[in-house]
């Protein structure tokens, strides 16, 4: 039997022990492989399985780490990511960047050459507020991304730590935060989540989602989201599931079960809180000016639900913890990685870094962030802006002894320890891709969610012909709208009648309709304070599934029993009660 990903923080508990004992294994253990294309003197192709340890993965994590190398222990705390669709088969522009990222041309060489530990897939879409360090996207459909995800583990699997598989990662967190859309089921925003708040629903709908992804051959999500959304930030906003620690934690616990539960390691972000701030960490270094007391209170109740719902990783922000460690990025912060999260709520897991391609962390060259932000408790490092110089210096630094070789065999011990974890356990069949139990399991929440922040029950359902307008840049959202307004039986004509106007992220005032008799929120409801519409309503995502959860509230076949996640002024959280 795989052993389930519930006892993911059971396994961790061990790892202290057991790399005390035996897991300090010299940087000349192995043998040299015996090919013409295995260089003298370093260890190739897959270490000898394991003969000790049994099925527990901390065991195994323990006894594959004594063997390992200190080039193969760096790798393990690597996870890149590469340019092109396929493992092997890259066009001239990813072969050209991945030369600059790390001086190959495949992901499959990168690899090899760096004894990875895992990649992380990546893309962006028009209103994504990650986009800015998404530099390319090798995520186009399901049949590629298979592909891809099948070819990176054949890779890995000729390293020296072959043995465990490679971490494959993605944010999908759904909402603007979504990096496969395309042939799988698509969830609203975590903010949809938090105005159904229903956890059940949540748990059932991860579920689903978490199997999709195992299918399609990843098995780490950047996600759920835990910040407590406490200011208008564009960087968070509906990535969030609202304003209440207690309401969230439930939410953020529910979701980690669902991932888990379908085998996918879940992460908690960013720690210790983004959402208190408006400011854009892909730009410069946020504070987080709140009190120690706040922060207790606050921002801290999510990461404590995820860690006890046994998420298997948390990432680190990029965020200056003024209540802990004053000046000093989370990244690269001992006082917030080790002595807060390890020490004060005892995460055993692995701790990951936000992009090290962000502004706050470039702040020093790529080797020397690599190193910091080791030392301060990290043990993944996602996205390095330049792979050779990340893994030289985390390298030169080991020889050095300015990075502990007892802190870089703790980090791939966990690293490992995640990876035996989710090993053995069979994938499910693409075939599950889209399913109807997953669009039901989307569709139920996407319905519950859909909020009315001004009007009756009655007033949201329209009467007579519809027109659909939207801000510059939605006709694809309109038009699911008016398809799913015209499968409920509604008449959507070109002008006249009830205006139904969309709005969504990043649009303002100006993007407002004052014609509208009813004002749409596609993102965070803020906006809806300015609008003038009789009724305003609040998806908080523009996701189909929740344009078809809109056009039933419309046709009067469902109620927008939605409440309003966050406080909008002026306006009712649910005006819709009955």
């Amino acid at each position: 039997m795989p052993i389930p990903l519930r006892r993911t923080l059971a396994a961790f508990a061990v790892l202290a022990a057991l790399t005390a004992t035996g897991c300090a294994g010299r940087s000349d253990q192995g043998t040299t492989g015996a090919d013409p294309g295995c260089p003298a003197g370093q260890q190739c192709g897959p270490a000898t399985p394991s003969t000790s340890g049994g099925t527990d993965p901390a065991a195994r994590a323990a006894e594959l780490v004594g063997r390992l190398t200190d080039e193969d222990l760096v790798g393990q705390v690597l996870m890149p990511y590469a340019y092109g669709n396929s493992a092997t088969k890259v066009t001239a522009g990813s072969a050209a960047g991945n030369k600059a990222l790390a001086g190959v041309e495949t992901p499959a060489e990168m690899i090899a050459k760096y004894r990875l530990g895992g990649l992380i897939l990546v893309g962006f879409s028009a209103d994504d507020p990650t986009g800015k360090n998404q530099v390319t996207t090798n995520v186009d459909n399901p049949a590629q991304v298979h592909e891809l995800t099948g070819g990176l583990q054949a890779a890995g699997a000729q390293l020296p730590a072959g043995a465990a598989p490679l971490l494959i990662g993605t944010d999908q967190e759904f909402g603007v935060v979504t990096r496969i859309g395309n042939g799988v089921t698509v969830l609203p925003s975590a903010m949809a989540f938090g105005a159904a708040a229903d956890p059940a629903l949540t748990e059932s709908a991860w579920q689903a989602a978490g199997t999709e992804l195992a299918a399609l051959g990843i098995n780490v999500d950047f996600a759920p989201d835990a910040d407590v959304l406490g200011a208008q930030s564009t960087v968070i906003g509906s990535r969030s599931f609202g304003d209440d620690p207690k309401a969230t934690s439930a939410q953020v616990a529910a979701a980690v079960r669902g991932l888990q539960g379908a085998g996918v390691a879940a992460t908690l972000k960013h720690f210790p809180g983004h959402g208190h701030t408006a400011a854009d960490s892909h730009d410069n270094l946020p504070v987080l000016a709140q009190d120690r007391a706040a922060l207790d209170a606050g921002d801290l109740p999510p990461f404590t639900a995820g860690i006890a719902a046994g998420a298997g990783l948390v990432m680190s922000g990029h965020l200056d913890v003024t209540a802990i460690d004053p000046g000093t990025s989370a990244t690269f912060s001992h006082k917030v990685l080790t002595d807060l999260l390890r020490g004060e709520l005892g995460f055993k897991g692995v701790v990951v870094s936000d992009g090290m391609n962000m502004a706050p962390a470039e702040v020093y060259p790529p080797g020397e962030a690599a190193v910091r932000a080791i030392n301060a408790g990290n043990d993944l490092l996602l996205m390095p802006p330049n792979v050779t110089q990340a893994y030289d210096g985390l390298l030169a630094a080991v020889r050095a002894g300015t990075l502990p070789r007892t802190r870089l065999v703790e980090a791939a011990t966990r690293v490992l320890t995640l990876k035996f974890t989710l090993a053995g356990r069979p994938a499910p069949a693409m075939s599950t891709l889209d399913s109807a139990a997953h669009r039901e399991a989307a569709r139920r929440v996407a319905t519950a969610s859909v909020t009315a922040l001004r009007g009756t029950c009655a007033e949201a359902a329209v009467r007579g012909p519809v027109t659909v307008t939207a801000s510059n840049g939605r006709e694809k959202t309109a038009a699911a709208l008016t398809s799913a307004l015209t499968a409920a039986g509604v008449q959507v004509v070109p002008q006249g009648g009830t205006v139904v106007h969309l709005v969504g992220y990043g649009d303002a005032a100006a993007d407002l309709n004052a014609a509208a008799g009813v004002t749409v929120a596609m993102d965070t409801p803020f906006l809806l304070e300015s609008a003038k519409s009789p009724v305003l309503l609040a998806t908080y995502s523009s996701s189909t599934v929740s344009m078809a959860a809109l056009a039933d509230v419309l046709a009067g076949k469902a109620r927008p029993t939605g409440h309003s996640p966050v406080p909008v002024t002026g306006l009712s959280r649910a005006s819709c009660t009955a």
